[in-house]
């Protein structure tokens, strides 16, 4: 695994071995499934991508480790053989061609990042590889008739809506409610937008900022100073962890101190242990929490997921749910080989798409477009001491949000 690799080295070489290492032979041959997946390493979904690789890693040792695969009676080890794709969709379809046709990859897992699934969707496509992704929620992705692609999260318009929901709640008069958003322009921030837009039409609120961040998401300054300005009820923001690590420290840089803030990807950014004083308050959209009361007989609940990761991998306070869900992606490809009893790709394509099961991530089961249509999504806020709270209705939320800067 390369992820083992990366224990006790400097992150730059991590990455660089990461992108460099070789697997196993790269189809199904001896005793050995290789799945394939190009993958952020570096770039700047880099985070995310080294939290998406881990979950997958894990899922891999768990399932080896509990006795593997078994198809056609006999017994099969999983590996997974990884290329760093730089958070760039051209580089990333071209790796994953170059797992295909040159590795004879035969059965893929997701990159991370919406818009890099979708550069990768068409190539796995066209050469008939059934892919389980973990991490692409783009609604868009599941309107273009893909038989070969398969999501076990929630769609990204659910992301933070929930938020708007809330804020209606807290309020006495919604129609009130004033309004900021800072979204990145890449086709998951869009779709979360979208569903926050929709929200807001839904209860006559007033958006009174609706800004785009920069590419490289390294300055939301200018949306911050007309934040300050206008005093918006509540603030939105999506942009993946380095947009929310950004956001988070010059929220607090700057002092801006707003009702509500809600943001995506808390717990990958780091922002309760990063910003402590600006994250207090801070919603938090989540697919999964380690409190869900589902489990498996592979990981057990979600709660023994969360303590296995953790012993796994120790630098994490607060696991990424992005680990989580690919834990589950590998989780399904074991169960499709063994209820497909076969390696024959579409037998296997046939065997996911009738998947539906409970696993410590929650409930499972695609829809004839291939997204996962049995689970919510979550909110949680994060209070003084960085610790994160589930968010059922208003009445479980601080609010207003107030930081003595």
């Amino acid at each position: 695994m390369i992820d083992k690799f990366m224990l006790g080295i400097g992150a730059s070489v991590a990455l660089t071995l990461a992108g460099l290492t070789t697997a196993v032979s790269a189809k199904v041959e001896g005793d050995t499934i290789t799945l394939g997946s190009s993958i952020s390493l570096t770039g700047k979904y880099a985070t995310n991508g080294l939290h998406t690789q881990r979950g997958y890693d894990y899922a891999v040792d768990v399932i080896n480790s509990s006795g593997g695969v078994k198809v056609g009676g006999k017994t099969y080890k999983l590996d997974v053989k990884y290329y760093d794709d730089e958070s760039t969709p051209a580089r990333g379809a071209q790796l994953a061609e170059r797992l295909i046709q040159q590795d004879g990859i035969e059965f893929m897992l997701g990159p991370y990042s919406s818009g890099m699934t979708k550069a990768i969707a068409p190539v796995s496509e066209k050469f008939g590889v059934p892919m389980v992704e973990a991490e692409g929620a783009s609604r868009s992705l599941f309107t273009q008739g893909y038989k070969y692609l398969f999501a076990v999260l929630s769609t990204s318009e659910q992301y933070l809506s929930t938020a708007i929901e809330l804020a209606a709640q807290a309020s006495s008069d919604p129609s009130s409610v004033r309004v900021a958003m800072a979204f990145e322009s890449d086709p998951f921030s869009m779709d979360v937008r979208a569903g926050v837009v929709d929200a807001i039409n839904k209860y006559g609120m007033k958006t009174i900022i609706d800004d785009q961040l920069p590419a490289d998401l390294s300055d939301m300054s200018t949306t911050l100073t007309k934040v300050k300005a206008l005093k918006p009820d509540i603030l939105i923001v999506s942009g993946h962890s380095k947009g929310a690590a950004t956001a988070a420290r010059q929220i607090n840089e700057m002092k801006v101190n707003v009702p509500m803030i809600a943001m995506t990807h808390c717990e990958a950014a780091k922002v309760q242990e990063k910003f402590p004083k600006a994250a207090n308050g801070f919603l938090c959209p989540t697919q999964w929490v380690e409190t869900l009361s589902k489990s498996d007989p592979m990981f057990g609940t979600a709660s023994d997921w969360n303590t296995g990761f953790k012993k796994a991998h120790p630098s994490y306070s607060s696991v990424p749910y992005q680990s989580a869900q690919a834990s589950a992606a590998v989780y399904v490809f074991k169960e499709a080989f063994e209820a497909a009893n076969s390696f024959d790709q579409d037998t296997v394509r046939d065997a996911i798409s009738a998947v539906e099961m409970e696993t410590f991530y929650g409930d499972i089961k695609f829809s004839d477009a291939g997204n996962n249509i049995a689970k919510p999504m979550f909110m949680r806020q994060i209070d003084s001491t960085g610790n994160y709270s589930l968010v059922e209705s208003a009445k479980d939320m601080t609010f207003p949000r107030n930081v003595s800067y």
